[in-house]
């Protein structure tokens, strides 16, 4: 159960990730989505969703190596003392 909402978790985000870079895709090509009123407006909304995504799904992936001391010497954790 906790794996299928992990799942859920990643797959919202990834969502997000895919429709930033169609917006941009979009602008370079000339096609102005309904919402948007400029082209630098959607490019914008569309990076911004690129960067969420991307970062959350990057930050997901990076906290369970850490966990799992899959990661180099330099991303551990510090002990506290």
């Amino acid at each position: 159960m906790t794996r299928i909402v992990a799942l859920i978790i990643l797959l919202i985000p990834g969502f997000l990730a895919a429709l930033g870079i169609k917006l941009m895709r979009d602008m370079t090509f000339g096609v102005l989505q309904a919402p948007f009123t400029h082209f630098w407006l959607q490019f914008l909304a569309g990076l911004l969703l690129f960067v969420i995504g991307l970062g959350f799904v990057a930050g997901f992936i990076f906290h369970r190596d850490r966990k799992r001391n899959n990661v180099q010497a330099r991303f551990k954790q510090q002990q506290k003392k």
